[in-house]
């Protein structure tokens, strides 16, 4: 079979590959572009597939970008086949089909998968899914009855925004953790607290500091020895990054796809980004995964650039959530380790949290406006002593700030 080259080929099909393309066109790159995707579907936002499920959106409205996003911009695309191996020394990438591409330039934006663990009994499930791409969603969606009863294993981010998707849908929803809070990668004890009480009161039930023993059938057993009934099962325990392409081909590994500040991985001429790869968190000062959208977005722009010859560092990234259940809004960022001040009500909560004399991170429930102003402190390591915390500590606000450095922020004097 006849291979054929391309001067940019991309993995993936999500953040992180539109991220690429649009970095490329704007260094200027024009040559045509190859993208692969194991799924078939357009490039759309993951974020919205409970709201799909809710019914307030549509597969149209998910769409990441438009229609003519990749005739625009020169792209050939090779969906629903899988990446299989990459040969480095020629250059190439074997695709599921058969076909092979070459390429001067790559970007592995392979994304994640979702983890499921080894249960005893899981084989006796029948009806088992995972809520993480569109596809999950449908063959959720397609599963579900007025009166089904439904277990979600994983109270994190993604079994959350499940639960809400779901629940005006079926009979019950019920969901189990080993952890002793809802949310513990985001939220401390007290703003889960609050979380987990406007949920509960919204009809979601939590079993949290317990797990599954074994499954058997339609019934779950804790570790606890309580025994729960279900007629579909959600697993949600987290994701994997997907780096087995990567580390084939030679590509250094750290939990990720290791990539320096260009977003070059450790191969010549292989990039990475996204949810498979590294980034510098400037709030721990460590490299580490950082699956977030924004993240991907901007790590997949950098190397786009460089990879079409421009100069973009990636740094400087955080770990940020922007999300929110049923209404209510939650937006965290940074590290959580330092001096906090708090603030809590019925379904608001504020906690800002020093060290060394900066900002260095938050959470916000409910009032989340101008929370921009608190995501730059962090970001830019602005002391404290440079401006009024007490003012900016109630409410963010540019008046916290010297009239020079609100002319900048406004954009005016440089």
């Amino acid at each position: 079979m006849e291979e054929k080259r391309f001067q940019y080929l991309i993995i993936g099909n999500s953040t992180a590959a539109i991220g690429c393309v649009e970095g490329i066109r704007s260094a200027g790159g024009t040559e045509p572009i190859a993208i692969v995707s194991e799924e078939p579907h357009h490039t759309y936002s993951r974020p919205l597939i409970s709201y799909l499920c809710m019914g307030r959106t549509d597969e149209e409205r998910m769409k990441y970008r438009p229609d003519d996003f990749y005739e625009k911009n020169d792209c050939t695309l090779y969906m629903g086949v899988r990446a299989v191996r990459i040969e480095t020394k020629e250059k190439t990438l074997l695709l599921s089909d058969g076909r092979t591409l070459g390429y001067e330039k790559l970007l592995i934006a392979a994304g994640s998968r979702p983890f499921v663990p080894d249960f005893t009994g899981i084989e006796s499930v029948l009806d088992k899914h995972t809520f993480m791409s569109l596809d999950d969603a449908h063959g959720l969606m397609a599963s579900l009855r007025s009166d089904s009863r439904v277990l979600i294993i994983g109270a994190g981010l993604i079994g959350l925004k499940c639960a809400e998707g779901i629940l005006e849908r079926v009979g019950s929803v019920t969901v189990v953790d080993m952890a002793d809070r809802i949310l513990p990668s985001i939220l401390d004890a007290e703003g889960a607290r609050i979380m987990q009480d406007f949920l509960e009161k919204k009809g979601v039930r939590f079993v949290l500091s317990d797990s599954v023993a074994r499954f058997s059938g339609g019934r779950a057993v804790l570790k606890s020895g309580k025994e729960l009934a279900f007629d579909t099962l959600v697993i949600c325990v987290g994701v994997r990054p997907n780096t087995a392409l990567a580390e084939e081909a030679g590509c250094r590994m750290n939990r990720g796809i290791v990539t320096d500040s260009a977003c070059q991985t450790s191969v010549p001429g292989i990039y990475a980004a996204g949810d498979c790869a590294t980034s510098f968190d400037c709030t721990t000062g460590t490299e580490r995964v950082l699956a977030l959208l924004p993240n991907a977005y901007m790590q997949g722009y950098a190397a786009g650039v460089n990879m079409a010859g421009g100069n973009k560092q990636y740094e400087n990234a955080m770990p940020m959530n922007a999300i929110g259940f049923f209404g209510l809004h939650v937006l965290s960022a940074g590290s959580y380790e330092g001096d906090a001040y708090t603030v809590s009500g019925e379904k608001s909560y504020k906690k800002l949290v020093t060290r060394d004399g900066c900002l260095c991170g938050f959470i916000l429930i409910g009032d989340i406006e101008r929370a921009g102003i608190y995501t730059a402190l962090i970001r830019n390591k602005t002391p404290l002593d440079s401006i009024d915390f007490e003012l900016i500590r109630e409410k963010p606000q540019l008046m916290a700030f010297s009239l020079s450095d609100r002319k900048i922020k406004l954009g005016g004097a440089k």
